[in-house]
């Protein structure tokens, strides 16, 4: 299924070039045109859905596969120190592309690559009152 509008589905089909790492039945993989470090790779679902909630279960199962797969190459080919995977859903969340897809960033020691956030702190009893509503989301 494509979404004509969309950049990742123009990409998927050959109607955009990039530089394809891996593909099968469900994925392509890509090198990020505007790479946060050299290698970063984008893994994106060939049936377009806008974020993992839109998705299947099959699809984020076999993406898994896909990712660690991907990743482990990387890792070997760049001799990188470790690996960051990242998943966006939503503008608040920093999606801005809304097409199912995955970040795989090669990570040095000292390369002073910054992912942003802040920690945070609960109040008394907060954490086990968040934890309860979620657990009944859960149970739905």
């Amino acid at each position: 299924m494509e979404n004509k509008n969309c950049i990742f589905c123009k990409i998927i089909s050959g109607k955009i070039p990039s530089e394809t790492l891996y593909e099968d039945e469900n994925f392509r993989v890509i090198l990020d045109i505007a790479p946060a470090a050299k290698g970063h790779a984008v893994v994106l679902a060939k049936r377009h859905c806008t974020d993992l909630f839109s998705s299947d279960p099959a699809t984020m199962s076999n993406a898994l596969f896909v990712i660690a797969k991907v990743g482990d190459a990387i890792k070997k080919a760049l001799a990188c120190d470790g690996i960051n995977i990242l998943q966006n859903n939503g503008t608040a969340a920093g999606q801005t592309i809304f097409h199912l897809h995955f970040h795989i960033l090669p990570r040095y020691n000292n390369d002073n690559l910054t992912i942003p956030g802040k920690t945070l702190s609960y109040k008394d009893g907060e954490a086990a009152e968040i934890a309860e509503k979620i657990r009944r989301e859960l149970a739905l």
